[in-house]
Formats: C-alpha cells, structure tokens, sequence
C-alpha cells in the first residue's frame, strides 16, 4: 500500500539517488536511510560534518502587527526578550499545560517570525492564539532546510559565503549568500556539535545541497539520513516529539522545565506547567544497557522487580560502543549510577542510569 504524502521536499531525487526510499514523515518524503553506512554518516558528524534534509519541520510564518503577541502565547519561553536576529527552542503548551509540540522560534523583526516545529499541534495552537489578531499565520513549504552538523561545518560555510559566521553566536541567524544563493544561516542543530540550519528556497536548495557535497567531499562531509541523525541526537539527549514528549507529559517531567519563562507573557498552559513542577510522576533520563545492539523501545524499566519506567529512544552507539536509551524513570529511580533491568518480550538486560547526555556532557562542541 503506497501512502500519500501531503508534502515534498525538492531533495527528492536527490535522497532517490542515495538509495532512500522516501519514508513519510510529518507528511514528507525523508530520508530515514541511505545506501551508505549509517555508522559512517554518524561518523562524517562527529569527525567532518553531516548534511541533512529537514525540511519535513514544518516552517510557518508568523507575521503581521500582532505577530509578536501570537508566538509569545503559543510558547513557553519569554519571546518579547528576543532580538532581531535571535531564536528560541522551547515547548508548545496545551491548555492544561502539557506538551502539544516542541518549537524553535525565529525573529526576523518584530512583525515578522518564523516557527519551525514537528509533528506536534504547533500550527493549530498557533491559529487558536491568532484568533481576532491583526496577524498572517501560513506554512512555507517552500522554505526548505539543509542542516550541516559537525566540526567541519563552520569552515566550509564561512569559505564559501558573504557573512562571517564565526561572529555568529549561537541561537543567533543571518541572512546571507551562500554559493551564490540566498540563504537564511541559523546557528542550531539537532546533533550535540557546532553546525548550522539552512534555510533556503525550493528552487535553490539543490544547488546549495550539490554545492556542499562537493565543497567538503574531500574532507569527510556528506549527506546523512535520519537513522544517523537519531544516534547522534541520542547520544546528545536531544528529544524527539512522540516519543519522549507526549501531550501526556509536563514539560518537567520530560526535562523541559528549565523552558518554562516564569515571567513575560502568560503563554498557553503555564499556570498548569508551573503547578506541576516538583510534584513530577516521572523524569527524563538516559541509560546504558548491557546488549550488543539496539534495543526496541517500549520496553519497562525494573528496579528490585518494580516497573520503574519506560525506554523511548533507544539507539546503539559504535563510537561509544553502548546501546543506549532515553526513557522516563520515576523520580527515586533516576540517580546516575542505579542499576535497572530492561524487560520486554522475552527479553531482559541488565542496564545503568548515566549522565547525560552521553556525549560531550558539557557541551563543548555545541557551544563552541
């Protein structure tokens, strides 16, 4: 059965080429793998740089007089705060205070924003929020997003374009020429190293995709897919909507409570976030099993023969040579060094609470 996919990425041909298939995700055509050794893509971040296509986020433009007020409302950092130029990663609440989406906020100037999120119910909040505002709320699709992450990122960008990025500080974009086409260069990332978010129109991205392949093929860069960026992003306790943040949870429960603004406005939710802070049923975490390869993912987590929790992102790291997992754990159980089982179909595996993230934990390289 083919699915119907609502949405295309103007990469298409060019994941085809690399041996995607095009799996749907939040509408679009992606790239979960390619012909290439997912190992050595995750290896090409670490080392060089990765390049990956995400325009499946979906990017819609905020703009208008009342533009401000409506991304302020619908999330749960103090956007009032930004300036131009800046951005901010934080929850999308709903009305009761539970994690609706997650979302970056871009400000180009105060009547015009862009908010980037996933799968979650970003674009409806918004709408609601828009409600008798004097304000636009509309996906671009035509905005496209090429990601390159890695120690090599800055290097090869900053060769080949007309802004200095190294005066770039991070959550801070520019617009700019890159290859000779116009861009938007984003200091963020999803891979716990330096790199830099792309945004670029349908009919330039790929060019500006060809032309960053070619530029770093001599230095390890090249395209990654999906399957990579989940290890790295694992590996950099990075969540994934749906999987470790449901509209089930409070932001504090999956660790987004340092992204609730106890002042500014009064976004969506925030009495209930607030109020559910330090009354947790659950903390994120992450641990590492005893196993050779990936586990599943849904498998309960035992402490002394109680089910203590559950795995949400599980992935195996041959850098770090771990098989690895976030989860949810109860509040007792979450101490680095406690030691759990994991216990699922006819399987069990000894396993420990770590520090996280796993790599880098001071976050050296992401602030670079």
């Amino acid at each position: 059965m083919t699915t119907e996919l609502s949405r295309t990425s103007a990469l298409a041909d060019r994941h085809r080429t690399l041996g995607s298939g095009l799996e749907d995700w939040n509408g679009m055509g992606t790239a979960w793998e390619y012909s290439t050794d997912a190992n050595a893509e995750h290896d090409a971040v670490r080392q060089a740089a990765g390049m990956f296509d995400m325009s499946p986020l979906k990017k819609v433009r905020v703009t208008g007089p009342d533009a401000g007020a409506v991304v302020d409302h619908a999330h749960s950092r103090d956007l009032a705060r930004l300036q131009s130029g800046q951005s901010a990663y934080g929850a999308v609440l709903s009305a009761d205070g539970k994690v609706a989406d997650d979302a970056i906020a871009f400000k180009n100037s105060n009547s015009d924003w862009l908010f980037v999120h996933g799968s979650g119910a970003s674009m409806e909040l918004l709408q609601q929020s828009a409600e008798g505002l004097d304000v636009t709320v509309e996906l671009d699709d035509d905005l496209h997003i090429v990601s390159l992450q890695g120690p090599a990122s800055l290097g090869l960008l900053d060769a080949n374009a007309d802004v200095e990025l190294s005066s770039v500080p991070y959550f801070h974009h520019v617009d700019g020429s890159l290859f000779g086409r116009s861009v938007t260069l984003s200091r963020t990332g999803y891979s716990g190293e330096r790199g830099y978010e792309l945004f670029v129109s349908a009919d330039d991205v790929e060019s500006v995709w060809d032309a960053i392949a070619e530029a770093g093929a001599d230095t390890g860069v090249m395209p990654a897919s999906f399957t990579a960026l989940d290890k790295v992003r694992v590996e950099a306790a990075l969540l994934f909507y749906g999987y470790d943040m449901t509209d089930e949870h409070y932001p504090s429960e999956v660790g987004l409570g340092w992204a609730l603004s106890k002042g500014g406005t009064n976004y969506r939710g925030k009495d209930a976030a607030m109020g559910a802070v330090g009354k947790e049923r659950f903390v994120g975490a992450g641990i590492s099993i005893d196993h050779s390869d990936l586990v599943d993912g849904g498998e309960e987590l035992h402490l002394n023969g109680q089910n203590m929790g559950t795995v949400n992102s599980p992935a195996f790291s041959h850098r770090l040579q771990k098989s690895l997992a976030l989860v949810h754990l109860a509040p007792g159980a979450a101490e680095p060094g406690t030691a759990l089982k994991v216990v699922g179909n006819d399987v069990e595996y000894s396993a420990l609470v770590e520090t996280t993230p796993f790599f880098d934990p001071q976050k050296t390289r992401t602030h670079a």
